[in-house]
C-alpha cells in the first residue's frame, strides 16, 4: 500500500531522523513511538504529503486514499455537526444526489412527464439502476445512521448532532473531525494523538472500533492501554533512526530490551577483543619475529567498524517535588453542595471529604462537570447551596491545558521559566530545567520550535518547581512522550501530598489513584477503589462496530492476560489500602506517644517538682512507658511500611 524509503529530515539545524524505512500493508495497524521532539508528527506529515523530506521517498499505491487527523485543527468549519461528519462520506452523498437527479429524469421522460421520450427514459432507468446498485454496495442507505452511531461513540448526544460546529470547543471540534474521517473509511488512517481530546469512555469505544478497522492505521499515542489494544506493530523513532518491531506494545517493550541487551553484549565483546588486540600490538610492536602478525592486526583494526553501545538515556523529565508543608487532615470538604451557572445546577448534593495524602482520579463523560467540580473544590467558584471548606495550610498548584497555550512562543525556554518562577533561593534555573528534560542548549531554544510534548513538560515544570501539598492536574499527559509519562507516574506515586487528577489515561489512573470520583448525570459518586467496571462502563463495547475480521488467538490471549492483570492489580490495591490505613493509624499513635513523652520530659525538667520525690518517680516511670510505646510503635510502622512497599512493587 505505502512504502517509506530512506526518509531524512532536519529542523532548526539538527537532524530529526535519517534513513527511515518501513512499509504499511493493507490491514496493518502500526504505532509510531518515540520521545518528544524526535519528529513523529513531522514524519506523519511527510507521509500524508504536508511536508517534504530532504531525501528519501514515500511511494503510495494507486487509488490509495489517506485520511489524516492532526493534533491541532486549522480548517474553519461551518454548518451542523451531522452535516460536517457526512462530508466524510462525500462519495456516498454525491451518489445520492445523482440518484435524485436521475429519478427526476425518469419522471420527466415518462409518459406523464413534461418531456416524454421512451428512449431517454430507458437510458435514465439504466443509469438509475446502475447508480442505485453502487449506492447500495457502498451502504448508502445506512450512512446517516452510521454517522450518528460514530458521533454517539465519541460522546455526542442526539441533540448535539444538529448543533453548529462553530458553537463547540476545540476539543469537541476535534471529535467532529475524527468522526468525519472515520466515516470516510480511507485505505490508510493516519492519527496524531487521537485520544487527547477524548474522555475515558470515548477512548474505550475508539480503541475497540479501531481494533476491527478493515484498513491500515498509522498512529501516534502516549496512551499505553490504547497502544496495546490497537497496535500490532510498533515503529520506534530514536536517536535519528527508526526500528520496526512485530507485535503489540507489550511485545515491543520486551523485544526492544532484548535488542538493546544484544547490542550492548556485542559492543562489550568487541571492546574486549579490541583491548586484547591492542595489548598484543603494544607488546610485540618492536619484536622482529612478530612484525607480520602485528601489522596484520593493525590493518584489521583500521578496517574494523566499531560497534557503539546503544544509548539508553532518553531525554525525559525527572519530575520531582520539593517537600511541602503538612496540611490539615481534611484538605477540602463539601457538605450538600450544589454548583452551576446562571441559576442552573451542574452538580447537586455533593458530599465529599478529601483527606491528606489521597490520590483521587476524576472520571466521567466530557461535559459532565469534572472541571466545574475542581473549581468548586479549589474555591474558584462559589456553591449555589451547601458548604465548601478548604483545610488549614493547604498549598495548591494547578496544571490546566490552557497553561500550555499561554506560553510565549517568542521567548526561550529559560526566559519563560524565569518569568514564571523567578530567581528565588539562589536556585540554578538551568539545573532545574535539566531535571525536566531541558539540558544544555535546549534551554535556549524558542518555545515556537518545541514539540507539543516539550511545551507540556515546560508547563508542568513551572508548577512543580515550588513545594505544594495539593496538586491538581487536568490532562497532564497530553502530548507527553511515553518515557515522560512513566516518570510522571513514578513521581505522582512518590508524591507525599494530595492529588486531584483528571485524565483519560487509564494506565496512569490505575497506577496512581487510590480512589475514583465519578462525575455523571449531575452527581458525584465516590469509589474507594479503582474499579475496571467504572473505568470502562458497561455498554461501551456494545456501541463498537461489529468486527469485519475474525479476532485471532493472540488477541483473545492478550485480553485474557489484561483481565488477569487487572484482577491482580485490584487485589494489590485492596491489600495496599488496608496497609496504608494501618500505616496512617500507626503514624497518629506514634505522634501521640511522642507528644506524651515530650510533655513528661518538660515536667521533669521543672526544678520545683523535685521536692516531691513520689511525683518525680511516677513521672519518670510514665516517661519510660511512653518512650517504650513510641519505640514499639515505630518498629510496627517500619514493618508495615516494608509490607506496603513490597505490595506496591
Amino acid at each position: 500500500m505505502i512504502t517509506v524509503s530512506g526518509l531524512t529530515k532536519s529542523f532548526g539545524g539538527r537532524t530529526l531522523f535519517e534513513g527511515v524505512t518501513f512499509k504499511l500493508m493493507p490491514g496493518r495497524r502500526v504505532a509510531l513511538v518515540g520521545g518528544n521532539g524526535v519528529g513523529k508528527t513531522t514524519l506523519l506529515e511527510i507521509i500524508v504529503g504536508e511536508q517534504r523530506a530532504e531525501s528519501g521517498e514515500v511511494h503510495v499505491g494507486k487509488d490509495t486514499r489517506i485520511g489524516y487527523l492532526p493534533q491541532e485543527l486549522t480548517e474553519q468549519v461551518h454548518g451542523s455537526v451531522i452535516e460536517e461528519v457526512l462530508r466524510g462520506a462525500a462519495h456516498v452523498t454525491d451518489l445520492q444526489k445523482q440518484l435524485l437527479r436521475l429519478a427526476d429524469e425518469v419522471a420527466e421522460t415518462g409518459p406523464e412527464g413534461s418531456h416524454p421520450d421512451p428512449e431517454a427514459q430507458s437510458a435514465a432507468l439504466d443509469a438509475y439502476g446502475t447508480a442505485q446498485h453502487h449506492f447500495e454496495t457502498l451502504g448508502g442507505y445506512g450512512v446517516d445512521a452510521e454517522a450518528r452511531q460514530v458521533l454517539a461513540g465519541l460522546g455526542f448526544s442526539t441533540e448535539d448532532a444538529d448543533r453548529s460546529v462553530q458553537e463547540l470547543s476545540g476539543g469537541w471540534r476535534m471529535r467532529v473531525a475524527l468522526a468525519r474521517l472515520m466515516l470516510s473509511a480511507p485505505d490508510l488512517l493516519v492519527l496524531d494523538e487521537p485520544t487527547n481530546h477524548l474522555d475515558v469512555e470515548s477512548v474505550s469505544w475508539l480503541e475497540q472500533h479501531l481494533a476491527s478497522w478493515p484498513g491500515a492505521i498509522l498512529f501516534v499515542s502516549h496512551d499505553r492501554d490504547f497502544l496495546d489494544a490497537v497496535a500490532e506493530r510498533v515503529v520506534e523513532v530514536s536517536h535519528g533512526r527508526a526500528v520496526e518491531y512485530v507485535g503489540g506494545f507489550a511485545e515491543f517493550i520486551v523485544q526492544r530490551e532484548e535488542r538493546l541487551a544484544a547490542a550492548e553484549a556485542a559492543a562489550a565483546a568487541q571492546q574486549k577483543q579490541l583491548e586484547s588486540t591492542e595489548r598484543f600490538i603494544e607488546r610485540f610492536r618492536y619484536k622482529a619475529t612478530k612484525a607480520r602478525q602485528v601489522q596484520s592486526r593493525v590493518k584489521a583494526l583500521e578496517k574494523l567498524e566499531r560497534l557503539q553501545p546503544p544509548e539508553r538515556k532518553d531525554l525525559v523529565a525527572r519530575f520531582g517535588f520539593p517537600p511541602p508543608q503538612r496540611s490539615a487532615r481534611v484538605v477540602v470538604e463539601t457538605r450538600n453542595a450544589s454548583v452551576g451557572f446562571d441559576g442552573q445546577a451542574v452538580l447537586s448534593h455533593v458530599d465529599l471529604i478529601v483527606e491528606r495524602g489521597q490520590k483521587l482520579a476524576l472520571i466521567g463523560p466530557n461535559g459532565a462537570g469534572k472541571t466545574t467540580l475542581l473549581r468548586l473544590l479549589l474555591g474558584q467558584i462559589p456553591a449555589m447551596s451547601g458548604e465548601v471548606e478548604i483545610g488549614n495550610n493547604v498549598d495548591i498548584a494547578e496544571f490546566a491545558q490552557h497553561q500550555v497555550d499561554s506560553l510565549r512562543f517568542e521567548a526561550t525556554v529559560l526566559e519563560e521559566f524565569r518569568a514564571a518562577v523567578g530567581d528565588e533561593h539562589g536556585r540554578n534555573l538551568r539545573s532545574v530545567l535539566g531535571s525536566f528534560g531541558f539540558r544544555g542548549e535546549a534551554v535556549d531554544r524558542r518555545i515556537a520550535d518545541l514539540s507539543g510534548g516539550e511545551r507540556t513538560r515546560l508547563a508542568l515544570a513551572r508548577i512543580m518547581v515550588n513545594p505544594v501539598n495539593l496538586l491538581v492536574l487536568d490532562e497532564p499527559t497530553n502530548h507527553l512522550d511515553l518515557p515522560s509519562c512513566d516518570v510522571l507516574e513514578d513521581a505522582l506515586i512518590a508524591y507525599p501530598g494530595t492529588v486531584l487528577l483528571v485524565t483519560h489515561d487509564r494506565y496512569l489512573i490505575r497506577s496512581v489513584a487510590d480512589s475514583l470520583l465519578e462525575v455523571r448525570d449531575g452527581r458525584v459518586i465516590f469509589h474507594p477503589e479503582v474499579d475496571e467496571a467504572v473505568l470502562a462502563p458497561s455498554g461501551v463495547a456494545a456501541t463498537a462496530r461489529p468486527a469485519t475480521v475474525s479476532p485471532g488467538t493472540k488477541r483473545t490471549s492478550k485480553l485474557e492476560t489484561r483481565k488477569l492483570t487487572a484482577e491482580e492489580r485490584q487485589s494489590k490495591q485492596k491489600a495496599s489500602k488496608a496497609l496504608k490505613q494501618q500505616v496512617q493509624k500507626l503514624e497518629r499513635a506514634i505522634q501521640a506517644a511522642e507528644t506524651q513523652a515530650s510533655q513528661l520530659s518538660a515536667q521533669l525538667a521543672d526544678p520545683e517538682i523535685y521536692d516531691d520525690h513520689a511525683r518525680v518517680r511516677q513521672l519518670a516511670e510514665e516517661l519510660d512507658v511512653a518512650k517504650a510505646t513510641a519505640d514499639r510503635l515505630l518498629q510496627d510502622w517500619e514493618q508495615a511500611q516494608i509490607e506496603l512497599e513490597s505490595v506496591l512493587d
